[in-house]
């Protein structure tokens, strides 16, 4: 999906709606954007990483109500909690933006005069359905019946029957751009969202309601005061905010339009509908490409509040690690689609293939060259069987892994990982070095001097998804900081130079301890 140059590379998530804590769902997105973001830093790309919190809208101020407070307090405590989250899991953003800033008010300001001045505002009267949990206006057509008789939304939210004056944004207007984009290859993934894109335009577009007057906790509108803007103007624009617009900044220039904007399923149209209209409308560059990710479930089911299944990120973390939990969730679910999580999956998975696989791969290793080679590294040549390990592993980190992560297929991309680590394990076993060191001493050198070598490689590779541990294991081989980019795995030279520099391994500390299961309620 995405290009293989080495342009700028603009990523953004969904700012959060901070309603509420943040949940498992929203730290999976902000992971797997960090993953990508890594990525292609690694792949020597200047990268910038957008997130944030959504904090104006009806659903803010009637919570701030009903907690007698007002919606500033309630979106100050709030942002704080997804700003915690995202620390807490390594998730490493150049800009954490919140909608309550000044600079963001102007921005957003600034768009909807250039639209009005294409001549796309118009005041008129609104009056129909609208979700207040999804901030969204649907049409009579796309609604269904509750249990109770109740009309609800797609996503099976409450609607309430809205009518009051309003600004109407001319949406039909670019009905055929937003067609002819929409079937851009390349612009919207995967393609069952693409295709659900293309029905609802071809279904026709109505003008679009994007302005509010029965409630004041938004930006405000321009000559309008006692209109706020929609908050789906206001909470896209975010995303030019962050680059210094209106101004034409450094920023503007260098990663405008975005490489990705990553996004939950639900809010697709918002993001190739809507936002496509309002940038062209306003005379700016749509994104390259959305990627509209699915839901993790909570052994199979959806979480919410009143249901009471409402996991907190955090407590995962904390129990599992940060690693684990990162490695977990973009090992087990196939980007794109609905994921489910549990306990029990977390600490299987991770055993069996951090704990078990690679990360006792390293520690038998780095002790047996620490004991038996007093930690010193020898230049050596290697036989057929040594050689064929490390083009396996080489191919898997340098070509298999990186072409998947750059089409977004996270699973698929440590599936080969994973399999050059069982590659490793089974020549261990094979060469079985510990027999070697009676029988054969120098040939116990080579084995355990190819696992060294192989092991920078899979370490470099892995870095995105565990970054922490990858960065452990990497520091325990000696490999420099300026070394540890997928262009350093096509560097033949480079254990040459590392015995050449006097590097001893020391007696290494397990960098994937197993993990145990926890006791019930504990997470």
């Amino acid at each position: 999906m995405a290009d293989i140059d080495n342009s700028p590379f603009y990523i953004t998530t969904a700012i959060n709606y901070p309603n509420g804590r943040p949940h498992i769902g929203h730290a999976y997105e902000g992971i797997s954007a960090d993953v990508i973001a890594r990525f292609q830093k690694l792949r020597g790309r200047t990268v910038r990483f957008q997130t944030g919190t959504d904090e104006h809208g009806l659903k803010m101020a009637r919570k701030a109500e009903e907690q007698g407070r007002t919606p500033r307090d309630l979106a100050d405590e709030m942002s704080g909690y997804f700003r915690e989250m995202d620390e807490a899991l390594n998730i490493g953003f150049d800009r954490f933006i919140r909608t309550v800033e000044p600079e963001h008010h102007h921005a957003s300001q600034a768009i909807w005069k250039r639209m009005e001045d294409a001549g796309d505002l118009y005041l008129d009267r609104y009056e129909g359905w609208y979700s207040i949990r999804d901030e969204a206006y649907y049409d009579e057509s796309e609604l269904k019946e509750g249990p109770d008789g109740a009309k609800l939304s797609p996503q099976d939210t409450p609607v309430e029957w809205t009518v009051e004056e309003s600004w109407f944004f001319r949406l039909s207007k670019y009905q055929e751009p937003l067609l002819d984009l929409l079937k851009t290859p390349g612009f919207l993934e995967p393609t069952s969202r693409r295709n659900e894109m293309i029905a609802f335009v071809e279904g026709g577009l109505r003008d679009l309601s994007v302005s509010r007057t029965s409630f004041d906790w938004g930006v405000k509108v321009p000559g309008s005061d006692n209109h706020v803007m929609y908050v789906w103007v206001d909470a896209l624009t975010n995303y030019l905010t962050g680059l210094g617009f209106p101004d034409e900044t450094e920023d503007m220039a260098n990663f405008w339009p975005a490489s990705l904007h990553l996004i939950g399923k639900d809010i697709v149209r918002f993001h190739t509908v809507y936002w496509p209209a309002f940038l062209m409308s306003a005379k700016l560059p749509v994104p390259k490409a959305v990627f509209g990710h699915g839901f993790l479930l909570n052994r199979g089911q959806k979480e919410s509040k009143s249901e009471g299944n409402v996991t907190d990120p955090l407590a995962l973390a904390e129990h599992f690690g940060v690693d684990n939990l990162r490695y977990f969730l973009m090992r087990e679910v196939a980007f794109g689609q609905d994921g489910s999580y549990s306990a029990e999956a977390i600490v299987t998975r991770t055993n069996a293939e951090l704990a078990n696989s690679f990360g006792n791969l390293a520690q038998r290793t780095l002790s047996m060259i620490a004991k038996n080679m007093d930690g010193t590294l020898e230049a050596f040549d290697g036989i057929d069987v040594d050689l064929a390990l490390r083009k396996t592993v080489n191919d898997a980190c340098k070509v298999e892994l990186p072409k998947e992560f750059e089409n977004l297929a996270f699973s698929v991309g440590i599936e080969a990982w994973i399999r050059a680590v069982y590659a490793c394990n089974q020549y261990v076993d094979e060469q079985a070095p510990w027999t070697l060191k009676k029988t054969d001493p120098e040939r116990m050198k080579v084995v355990l001097q190819t696992i060294f070598i192989v092991l920078r490689d899979l370490a470099i590779a892995i870095q995105p998804v565990v970054p922490e541990k990858a960065a452990s294991l990497l520091d325990a081989l000696g490999i420099p900081s300026d070394e540890r980019t997928f262009a350093a795995l096509d560097d033949s030279d480079w254990f040459a130079r590392h015995v050449e520099s006097g590097f001893t391994v020391d007696k290494p500390t397990p960098i994937f301890p197993r993990l145990e299961m926890p006791e019930e309620g504990a997470v």
